[in-house]
């Protein structure tokens, strides 16, 4: 091997110690207590080290939010593509989407809690490629297919009414994260009854 290829693969594995030392400090003590020092605290590496690699805490934390994205995808777009009803399919996105923030609070307070910046991860790459917005079209892509079945009553565009979910089941998980006030329903009850309360409004009777 190389000396510049060898360097390059230290160069990497340092990239990854750093950050799944991050994603250790947020899962375990939350985000406002991820450092710099911290971070090279727990590699034994001095804060200097970690500037050759990340120019700020903000850096890390992007990475750890394009990540948190890719995580989310994995998890919610397998059991879409087993559904070809759309309304079964928005009904395993809702259930993916809740278990997702209940299991991983943290990376779910990161991702879509903490700083709008990091939020722009979802569109990593600028395209539909993305995890993010993987995750959305296929929102999008359910509601379309409603459309082109005639059982859309809605006029609002598919694009509106994914957001509308996701707003939905976004107020579903920081409530049940930050609230514990609302226990009259689990997340994944709260979910599906949101879910068909909006589902009563947009489609045709039957």
């Amino acid at each position: 091997m190389a000396i510049s290829d060898r360097k390059e693969r230290q160069k990497a594995e340092l990239r990854e110690l750093i950050l799944q030392a991050a994603l250790d400090i947020v899962v375990r003590e939350g985000f406002a207590e991820l450092s710099m020092r911290k971070i090279a605290d727990a590699i034994e590496y001095s804060p200097a080290t970690l500037y050759l690699h990340f120019e700020s805490r903000d850096a890390i934390a992007y990475q750890l939010c394009t990540r948190g994205y890719a995580e989310f995808a994995r998890e919610l777009l397998p059991a879409v593509a087993t559904e070809s009803e759309p309304v079964a399919q928005l009904r395993v996105l809702s259930e993916g989407y809740i278990q997702f923030g209940l299991d991983h609070p943290e990376t779910y307070r990161l991702i879509f809690m903490t700083k709008p910046e990091y939020a722009n991860a979802v569109t990593e790459g600028n395209d539909e490629e993305s995890a993010g917005m993987q995750v959305f079209m296929a929102l999008i892509n359910a509601f379309e297919a409603l459309r082109a079945s005639g059982k859309l009553a809605s006029a609002l565009p598919s694009q509106a009414l994914a957001e509308l979910l996701w707003a939905g089941l976004h107020g579903v998980v920081s409530l049940k994260l930050t609230c514990p006030l609302f226990t009259s329903a689990t997340a994944q009850e709260q979910g599906q009854q949101m879910l068909d309360a909006q589902l009563h409004g947009l489609l045709k009777p039957a």
